[in-house]
């Protein structure tokens, strides 16, 4: 349906030298991406919609009209329901048609196209990425029990969505969530209370989860205690006579960010679960689904820094100040062109790792790289947006704008999935327990030796610096500075702008802060954005 146009001329001013909301098509406007992904019908169709009206409206429907917990119906039953937003079902609707959860796994597509789905979903609307990712990554972990896989994984990769409240078995689709983390212990899940006890076939469950993601999902994967220590356990929200399974949603989480995404705190009495995996080997199994759901928190951050990226490109070239347009003005191109380059970085590292998920002979490298990329682009995520919002003047701390929605996205990442010391231990720790990991990294980043003289010289001071292992308490430093250099050489190897990176990142002496440095290559830059 159209609309007439809003009126520019009213009663005491005339409305002008105001940009026109951006709908930004994701996959046509992106040249970064274009050039790794190849051509696909079906995410230029996915970016299509994504660019329409439309589905903008239902992107601020479902930030803005949050998820309702229903703990009981009118005649005082038990229900632990979450309603939502028509509009978050919508997003929940395209995104797993287009293959989100199953694209990886149905022979359709590969780790780089879902995360391709991921970094374009990312930029309209985050929340919804998380009970996706889940499901996406709940494929590998149902592997550790063959009964379990032959009836959820056909659900899990169906290109469908179906909320419905039924059993798994009578529903064309399902998804997966996650509920590892109490109160007590936080990261440390073997400090977890929830107690599993035998029944017949089954477990019942006994204990809290002080974060529960996505409560509305089919199913979740949890970890237990039982007598041979923590065990991974897959809770149904419906039995398979369609009864409820016991499962007591206590609240919703009041979050920062991610509002359209349905946060909770929950309780297991008697609650109804199934052993995935050996006894005792909980950590074990569910570390498979960890390492896929850290690849979507690798490639969120570049969506989050796109996005932004595209809001502030759009005013700077609508926008005139000072008798010429922003864009025009040199030092905002400066700083524009530095937030690009930080946009098309991150987008090109984590995709590097996405191809490296889909060669199971480089498995040990993403295993470590992935981790490197989610450490150094969440890093670096908040402050980007928050250049992009200051583009925009005050119109970019006002909330019809999508710049504060990305602003208060931007940390999440970064904690999801382990925080940034945990991402750092984890880190050392792979590089001392496989040492294949770190032969394959160093492979990838002697290959880019040669190619420009700032990177030879950095990575052989990063490599004098730390010839073995750093002490922890250096690791986050050890991990900034080898994630860049991996940074570094994907842009050598892919992106024509690499020289306007080295050089503002690994080259000539700046500042800490966007847009103070030297004079570097801006005009390619910009034409890329």
């Amino acid at each position: 349906m159209s609309h007439a146009a809003p009126r520019s001329q009213l009663g005491t001013h005339e409305v002008f030298n105001q940009p026109d909301p951006l709908l930004r098509d994701p996959w046509a406007d992106d040249i970064a991406l274009r050039s790794i992904v190849g051509d696909d019908p079906e995410l230029a169709a996915l970016g299509a919609a994504l660019g329409t009206q439309p589905i903008r409206d239902a992107a601020r429907d479902a930030q803005t009209r949050l998820p309702e917990l229903r703990t009981f119906d009118r005649s005082g039953r038990r229900i632990d329901e979450v309603h939502f937003h028509p509009g978050y079902h919508q997003l929940m609707t395209l995104g797993l048609e287009a293959g989100y959860a199953a694209t990886a796994w149905d022979g359709t597509g590969s780790h780089l196209r879902h995360s391709a789905i991921n970094y374009m979903l990312s930029q309209v609307e985050p929340g919804v990425c998380c009970p996706m990712t889940m499901t996406y990554a709940a494929v590998p972990a149902m592997a550790a029990d063959p009964d379990l896989a032959a009836l959820w994984q056909p659900k899990l990769t169906a290109r469908a969505y179906d909320p419905s409240r039924r059993a798994v078995g009578q529903k064309e689709a399902a998804t997966l969530g996650m509920a590892m983390t109490e109160k007590q212990g936080g990261s440390d899940v073997r400090a977890n209370s929830t107690r599993a006890v035998p029944d017949g076939e089954g477990y019942r469950l006994f204990g809290h989860k002080w974060f529960c993601s996505a409560p509305m999902c089919d199913g979740f994967l949890t970890l237990a205690q039982t007598d041979a220590g923590v065990t991974c356990f897959l809770v149904p929200r419906w039995l398979p006579d369609d009864t409820r399974n016991p499962f007591t949603i206590l609240r919703l989480k009041d979050k920062l960010g991610n509002k359209a995404n349905a946060s909770s705190e929950i309780e297991y009495d008697g609650t109804y679960a199934q052993r995935l995996g050996e006894d005792g080997r909980g950590v074990q199994t569910i570390i498979e689904m960890v390492h896929h759901t850290r690849l979507d928190t690798a490639m969120a951050p570049a969506g989050l820094m796109r996005a932004a990226l595209g809001e502030a490109m759009h005013w700077a070239r609508g926008r005139t100040t000072f008798q010429r347009k922003l864009i025009d003005q040199p030092l905002m191109r400066s700083v524009l062109a530095d937030l690009a380059l930080e946009a098309e970085s991150a987008l090109l590292l984590a995709l590097d790792i996405a191809r490296a998920f889909d060669d199971p002979a480089r498995r040990p490298y993403a295993r470590l790289s992935v981790a490197l990329a989610k450490f150094l682009s969440n890093k670096r995520a908040p402050g980007m947006v928050y250049e992009c919002m200051e583009c925009l003047g005050g119109m970019g701390y006002v909330e019809e704008t999508p710049l504060p929605m990305l602003y208060r996205e931007a940390p999440l990442n970064s904690i999801w999935e382990g925080s940034g010391n945990v991402i750092c231990l984890d880190i050392l720790r792979t590089l001392a327990r496989e040492p294949e990991a770190g032969v394959q990294l160093n492979a990838q980043l002697d290959a880019a030796r040669g190619l420009d003289n700032r990177f030879d010289q950095a990575l052989n001071a990063h490599r004098s610096r730390w010839p073995a292992l750093p002490p922890e308490a250096e690791a986050r430093w050890f991990a900034e500075s080898l994630a860049t250099l991996l940074a570094g050489a994907v842009m050598l190897a892919e992106s024509p702008v690499a020289g306007a990176y080295l050089a503002t990142r690994l080259g000539e002496t700046r500042g800490t802060i966007a847009g103070a440095m030297g004079a570097f290559d801006v005009e390619n830059v910009l034409e890329r954005v």
